[in-house]
C-alpha cells in the first residue's frame, strides 16, 4: 500500500490494490498509512547524524537545487466557503551526492527545514557515499549565496563551489543584446570560451562600458546585472580547473533528479499538499531513490 502511495495519487491506489492483491481500501486510509510511514522515515533522517570513517573516496560531486511544490493552506477564518483554502507554490530543496565517475547518488530532501537542515542532509549523504577526512568535495549550483555558504560550513577546506555554467550563460545572453547588437550569438560564444579558460576578468571588463546608467531600473539593465553577478563571484568561476579534472561545470544532474524524485509525485495535475505532509512524502521518495526501501521494512519488522 505504501509502495503504491509513494508513487501514484492516493485516489489511484485502491484500483491497484484490488488488481494485484484483491484488497479493498479507501483512499483516505491509504493516505493515512502511507504518510505515517513517511513520517517515521523523516524522523529517522532527522535523528541521523553520520560520522566520518577513514580517509574516504578521492573526489565527490554534490549539488543542491530547489523545486516548487503546490501547497494548500486551510483558511478557517474566511466567511466565504469558496475561500476556505489558500493556494501557493513553495520551495522544496533536493541534494545529490556521488563519487566522481560513479552514477549511484545519495539524495536528501527538505521542505520545512531551514538552510542548515539542507546542508546537514548534503553532508550526511556525502558520508553515506564515502566522504572521509581526505575527500575533496566539488559542488555545483546557481548563484544563491546560502548554497555556497552551506558547502563552506559543512565541508570547510575540503569543499569547493562552482557557479553553474549554464546559469551564467543566461546572464550573458541577456547582456548580449546590448553588448553585441550585430552578432550577439558570436559574442556569447566568445565569452563562454573566455570563462572556460578562466579569463573571467576579461569578460567583466568587456561588460563595463555597456553598463546601463544608474537611473535605469534593474529589470531593464541586463548588463549591469551580469557585471555585478560575475564580479561578486570570481572565486566561484574556476571552470578551467574543473574541466581539467573531469568535473562537471553544470548542475543538470540535480535538475533531472527533481523530475523523478519530487515532481513525479508531488506535482501531479490538480494535486495540492498540506505543508506538514510534504517532508514525509519527500522522505518516502528519497528512501526509495537511495535504495533503502527494503531495509526500512526489515528494520520495522524487527523493531
Amino acid at each position: 500500500m505504501t509502495d503504491f502511495g509513494a508513487d501514484v495519487a492516493f485516489a489511484k491506489v485502491p484500483n491497484k490494490l484490488q488488481e494485484h492483491y484483491g484488497i479493498t481500501m479507501s483512499p483516505s486510509t491509504i493516505r493515512l498509512i502511507t504518510l505515517s510511514h513517511g513520517e517515521m522515515m523523516y524522523e529517522q533522517e532527522c535523528q541521523n547524524d553520520e560520522v566520518l570513517k577513514g580517509a574516504g573516496v578521492e573526489v565527490q560531486i554534490g549539488e543542491i537545487d530547489g523545486s516548487m511544490i503546490p501547497i494548500m493552506t486551510p483558511n478557517e477564518d474566511s466567511a466565504d466557503k469558496r475561500k476556505k483554502k489558500e493556494l501557493s507554490w513553495q520551495e522544496g530543496r533536493l541534494t545529490l551526492v556521488h563519487e566522481q565517475g560513479h552514477v549511484s547518488p545519495q539524495f536528501s530532501a527538505t521542505f520545512l527545514g531551514d538552510v542548515n537542515d539542507v546542508g546537514k542532509g548534503l553532508k550526511n549523504s556525502a558520508i553515506r557515499n564515502g566522504f572521509g577526512r581526505e575527500t575533496q568535495f566539488h559542488s555545483v549550483g546557481d548563484g544563491a549565496v546560502w548554497i555556497a555558504n552551506q558547502v563552506t560550513d559543512k565541508f570547510g577546506t575540503q569543499g569547493s563551489y562552482l557557479i553553474d555554467f549554464y546559469h551564467v550563460c543566461e546572464y550573458l545572453a541577456d547582456a548580449a543584446k546590448s553588448c553585441a547588437d550585430i552578432n550577439p550569438e558570436e559574442w556569447i560564444e566568445e565569452q563562454k570560451k573566455r570563462l572556460k579558460n578562466n579569463d573571467y576578468q576579461i569578460v567583466i571588463d568587456h561588460l563595463f562600458p555597456y553598463i546601463e546608467e544608474d537611473h535605469i531600473e534593474e529589470s531593464k539593465a541586463p548588463v549591469r546585472a551580469c557585471h555585478r553577478y560575475l564580479s561578486n563571484r570570481t572565486h566561484q568561476l574556476d571552470y578551467k580547473g574543473a574541466l581539467e579534472k573531469g568535473l562537471p561545470i553544470g548542475s543538470g544532474e540535480i535538475e533531472s533528479a527533481h523530475r523523478y524524485i519530487i515532481q513525479k509525485r508531488l506535482k501531479l495535475s490538480g494535486a495540492w499538499w498540506k505543508a506538514s505532509n510534504v517532508d514525509p512524502m519527500l522522505s518516502l521518495r528519497v528512501v526509495r531513490a537511495n535504495g533503502e526501501w527494503d531495509n526500512y521494512w526489515k528494520n520495522l519488522q524487527t523493531a
